[in-house]
């Protein structure tokens, strides 16, 4: 997937635009799923690649439920491909969340993982002095990881992914691991009215 966007327009994001929740969805839907996960998790990456198209077909798409994605780095690179991913224009967010996890062997196996990530930032238009301010952003570093001990602390988070359920902020359940699209169909769809 080829992703293009203004370099210009990344550059000027502030710190507290780039940390901010992605919402994938309807913001306005009162059904929220609040997804952890790390970007060198393979579970977290098998629930992109194949259960994720299948609960945004039924239940995003429709508008009655939302994703929040929170960023849950397991490791120093994951930590870096969270960085990369934050530092793209917000509505290209999730076509590099897609890519990262889409491609994640290449990249998180690579000789030079740091990189195979310049890469898929200039394959997305972004500048190598822009990658390489990001990658050297510590007030980012900080922001992602206060993401990650922020949902630790509230949810108690022992694994990726792990997804928090909520209706209304209210937390109603949780999935742990990459479950097939038919847990979430379960849990969701009485959430939503049973359509």
């Amino acid at each position: 997937m080829l992703l293009t966007w203004s370099v210009a327009a990344s550059a000027q994001q502030s710190l507290e635009t780039m940390l901010k929740d992605r919402v994938l969805g309807n913001p306005e839907a009162s059904v929220e799923i609040l997804e952890f996960s790390s970007l060198t998790c393979p579970h977290c990456a098998q629930f992109h690649r194949e259960i994720l198209g299948e609960v945004k077909k039924a239940f995003i798409d429709t508008g009655k439920v939302k994703l929040t994605y929170r960023d849950f780095p397991l490791d120093g690179l994951a930590l870096r491909a969270s960085m990369l991913a934050r530092c793209a224009p917000e509505d290209r967010y999730f076509a590099y969340l897609e890519t990262l996890f889409h491609n994640q062997n290449a990249w998180s196996r690579a000789a030079d993982p740091i990189g195979a990530l310049g890469q898929i930032a200039r394959l997305g238009g972004m500048s190598k002095e822009r990658f390489e301010a990001c990658m050297a952003d510590e007030k980012l570093a900080d922001g992602v990881l206060q993401i990650r001990l922020d949902g630790q602390n509230a949810y108690n988070i022992q694994s990726t992914p792990t997804f928090i359920v909520r209706v209304n902020g209210e937390q109603k359940a949780v999935i742990s691991g990459a479950q097939p699209f038919a847990e979430f169909e379960k849990v969701l769809k009485p959430l939503v009215g049973g359509s």
